[in-house]
């Protein structure tokens, strides 16, 4: 906490909890195109993410993004069942929000967050390559260190290495519990 305060890091929302569901078709055609469909559940809030297919980088993930607020997660989950889509995977964690500015514009902010998953802990940081850098090194993270892998690669990762099945990322006390009722 200290070494965000030194780099004048805004807190922009407190820890809190995360559901994410990641939809496809049975057969799979947005993970193969390497596109994500993802309904994510923050504290009865939810949002439906659309992301593209990453450009090619070698250091940072780039593609495109759309979002929007549903209304309830649980009938949004329905009608792209309906629509023949499934959640193949579902993954949580416990996210803090911060800002650091950069640059005096918007344009150099870094929206950085950390991520708190059954399988560790993550730093996320978006912005412009040569913010993401900056903020990096101030945090005390060189570019050796980045990962661009998603949670589902890394869960896999995790998996093969703890010789354990792949199934959801949860947490061991949301083992069985669904989404709240609609």
């Amino acid at each position: 906490m200290r070494r965000l305060e030194e780099i004048g890091a805004e807190r922009l929302s407190e820890r809190h909890f995360e559901d994410n569901f990641l939809i496809d078709f049975p057969d799979g055609r947005l993970r193969a195109s390497r596109c994500l469909l993802r309904i994510r559940v923050v504290e009865g809030d939810a949002w439906l993410t659309f992301k593209g297919t990453p450009e090619d980088s070698t250091l940072f993930k780039i593609r495109e993004e759309l979002e929007t607020r549903v209304e309830n997660a649980r009938i949004a989950l329905e009608v792209l069942r309906r629509l023949g889509m499934r959640a193949w995977f579902r993954y949580q964690k416990y996210r803090s929000e911060y800002r650091v500015r950069g640059g005096g514009s918007e344009q150099g902010t870094v929206h950085l967050t950390f991520d708190e998953t059954p399988i560790g802990v993550y730093a996320e940081l978006e912005g412009s390559p040569q913010e993401i850098r900056r903020v990096a090194g101030m945090l005390g993270f060189s570019e050796d260190v980045f990962i661009r892998e998603s949670y589902y690669a890394l869960y896999v990762q995790f998996c093969r290495t703890c010789r354990q099945d792949v199934s959801d990322m949860i947490f061991k006390e949301s083992a069985g519990r669904d989404l709240p009722p609609a």
